[in-house]
């Protein structure tokens, strides 16, 4: 096994503990067997790319993120974050701007 092929396993599990999820809620999301993350986060399998995309997916980041030395934007999203962008997503340009507006206005607040 490459050391690329370990450090999927072990970025996975980072970035899964880093998010506070389960394996089981992290397959629940990303729609992959429980039982596949464990043998990819312990290094026995190896996933091919369709499978870190569902997993980086599901932790709100980009497979460059993933693949990105740990620093800046290698952290996921939260739960919160994650559902607040997915639902800006929806909005028109209109209601984003709105939305920008009043984002900007909590801001000022603190």
């Amino acid at each position: 096994m490459s050391s690329i092929d370990k450090f999927i396993g072990i970025r996975i599990k980072q970035l899964r503990e880093a998010a506070n999820l389960s394996a089981y809620a992290l397959s629940k999301i990303a729609g992959v067997a429980q039982s596949t993350l464990s043998e990819v986060e312990s290094g026995k399998y190896v996933p091919k790319i369709d499978f870190i995309h569902r997993i980086c997916t599901a932790l709100g980041i980009t497979l460059a993120d993933f693949f990105a030395p740990a620093g800046e934007g290698a952290e996921p999203l939260s739960p919160e974050l994650r559902r607040l962008l997915e639902k800006a997503k929806e909005l028109s340009p209109e209601e984003l701007q709105a939305l920008q507006t009043i984002l900007d206005g909590l801001g000022r607040k603190r």
